[in-house]
């Protein structure tokens, strides 16, 4: 299978090409495109030259193009889920997930474009306001640049495109390398739904060249990058005076109170720790529990986390399959190992078994280990007793990330007290931290990022607001 890209409303070839092989089965599934910096400036241009023609779109136009997008979404949702597992290793059952919750981003998109509008100001409140009307408006930003990651490869495309083109932009979009097969999937079906030609590019290629190129292109107006903290910050640092837009890492932290009902929450638990491989900027890393509840809550986390099948991604049963690379697999390794070394003792897990690494659980670990103050993204969870919430929130706070944080907890004012002292952009109460519906604002603080998706929130940032004053006064 042999891809092209997406420049101008036409499919192009590239000169070069590299080969895309599977996570799991390690075989070829497709040729992608290597785009030259000729190529990558072309799909700008072709943003750039077609803005009019997309902010001229009124917002019944917009919308009704997104809702096609949904229909087509749905009447292929298996395909779709298909090619995610078959390019990522996500497994089928939450492949099939990403896809539901991608139809739902853009309906909402779709709704969120006929309710973009401004605001009436009082400008008479004002000694020097009488007779002047004020309000604002919201007009499109232009060329959006939209580098996305390999984790959720349609629904974190989603949460950009949607919003782009409610918004009346274009868009210039770089997939993950290991993942471009939705991003061409999604191209195929914004074409038939009708999106003007031009106003949406795909190319493929390294961050290096292509990414580079979009970043410091004075015709793009905006890029939106999620990703790692290390590469966002490069970007943030090349971008000019553009708006950027970044989602970055994290190692989300829970504080489980005395006297919760632990039976209840562990299968949470455990989802939330080992959904796709642990690939996941909010999946579960650091649990803190109560120490009245340590012994029996680590017993039966235990128990729950053997109950997972590992497999094939395109099987129905799968839970866990093979992370997004060997270079990934070996860099989670070498973390376990070192924890071990340094004391952590390792009650699950832990090993490399046909091409898996097996959902890993570690108890003891010390802040300083990489398992605990990095971001692990992969199928590992540390577990550590503590003597009160309090402990555990300084836990979570020691940390260069601010993402999101649960508590599970029976009293309101623990949960007050920690949803205003965790410094994170979002407090789950008596939920894990991994909980996410995509019309919520989600972002966060210190090297977590310096945006807000969830489609309202995003196209405030992919728009810009116009103050138009009328004096009333007769001239």
């Amino acid at each position: 299978m042999k891809k092209k890209l997406f420049i101008n409303g036409e499919w192009i070839e590239s000169e070069q090409y590299a080969d895309l092989f599977s996570p799991y089965t390690e075989e070829k599934i497709a040729e992608i495109p290597l785009a030259s910096e000729k190529q990558v400036d072309a799909a700008i241009d072709a943003a750039y030259n077609n803005r009019e023609v997309m902010a001229k779109l009124t917002a019944y136009e917009k919308a009704e193009i997104l809702e096609k997008l949904v229909d087509l979404l749905k009447e292929n949702r298996v395909k779709a889920a298909q090619i995610i597992a078959m390019e990522s290793s996500k497994p089928l059952k939450f492949s099939l997930g990403e896809v539901d919750r991608t139809i739902e981003t853009y309906k909402f998109a779709a709704e969120e474009a006929k309710r973009i509008h401004g605001e009436m100001i009082p400008l008479d409140a004002a000694k020097n306001g009488a007779d002047r009307l004020g309000y604002t408006l919201r007009e499109p930003i232009g060329v959006v640049a939209a580098i996305t990651p390999f984790n959720f490869p349609m629904n974190l495309v989603a949460h950009k495109v949607g919003p782009a083109i409610a918004a009346g932009n274009t868009i210039v979009l770089k997939p993950a390398s290991q993942t471009p097969l939705s991003a061409y999937f999604l191209a195929e079906l914004l074409e038939a739904a009708g999106l003007p030609k031009g106003t949406f590019n795909l190319v493929t290629g390294s961050g290096r060249k292509v990414g580079d190129r979009l970043v410091t292109s004075d015709k793009v107006s905006m890029v939106t990058f999620t990703g790692s903290p290390e590469v966002g910050i490069g970007i943030r640092n090349k971008a000019g005076l553009k708006k950027v837009a970044l989602e970055l890492g994290s190692n989300a932290g829970l504080i489980i109170d005395d006297k919760v009902h632990i039976d209840k929450i562990v299968p949470k638990c455990v989802t939330g720790a080992f959904s796709n491989q642990g690939q996941v900027c909010i999946s579960l890393q650091r649990i803190y529990i109560h120490e009245n509840l340590f012994e029996a809550f680590t017993a039966k986390f235990k128990e729950e986390t053997e109950k997972l099948v590992l497999g094939d991604p395109l099987d129905e049963n799968t839970d866990v399959s093979s992370l997004i690379s060997r270079k990934e697999q070996d860099r989670a390794k070498a973390w376990i190992d070192e924890a071990a070394k340094e004391g952590a003792q390792i009650i699950s897990g832990g090993v490399i078994e046909n091409n898996i690494l097996l959902p890993t659980v570690i108890v003891g670990a010390e802040p300083h280990l990489k398992v605990s103050c990095q971001e692990v993204f992969a199928p590992i969870v540390t577990i550590n007793s503590i003597k009160n919430v309090e402990e555990g929130i300084d836990y979570i706070n020691d940390s260069k990330y601010g993402l999101q944080a649960g508590i599970f907890t029976k009293d309101i004012h623990t949960a007050m007290n920690a949803s205003k002292r965790l410094e994170v952009g979002g407090v789950m109460i008596n939920d894990i931290p991994t909980y996410r519906v995509d019309q919520m604002p989600y972002g966060g603080v210190k090297e977590s990022g310096n945006a807000r998706e969830g489609l309202k929130y995003t196209i405030e940032e992919m728009t810009e607001m116009k103050l138009v004053v009328w004096n009333q006064e007769q001239y």
